[in-house]
């Protein structure tokens, strides 16, 4: 009887360590799985950016310009650019209707290149 519990008990903490371990998603899932805008950076401060959303992207019809959260899920996908850079900003699916539109749910922002 021991043993059957002692044995669930290992279980239930193996998948719970899985299930935690899983919550933040690899870069790889992130680019093949979560929606992205790509822009080039207009403005920098302390907690956000704002994009110029790129004419040819297809949120450009809605958004012109997008201010985006520094707060980013993954770190090795965080911003550490200047103005004038290309960005590609991968989110949670969520966009506030402000002026200008706002992401605060980000799980990485990569560089594309110099707009410059």
């Amino acid at each position: 009887m021991k043993k059957i519990n002692v044995l669930t008990i290992a279980a239930i903490i193996i998948i719970c360590i899985s299930v935690l371990s899983g919550c933040k998603r690899d870069i790889n899932y992130i680019v093949d799985n979560e929606p992205c805008v790509s822009g080039v950076v207009s403005q920098i401060k302390e907690n956000y950016i704002i994009i110029s959303v790129n004419n040819d992207d297809k949120l450009y019809e809605s958004y012109k310009s997008i201010k985006v959260s520094l707060n980013v899920e993954r770190k090795d996908g965080s911003f550490s650019g200047d103005i004038g850079d290309e960005v590609a900003v991968y989110y949670h699916g969520d966009i506030l209707e402000t002026m200008p539109a706002q992401i605060n749910n980000v799980y990485a922002i990569l560089y594309i290149g110099s707009n410059e």
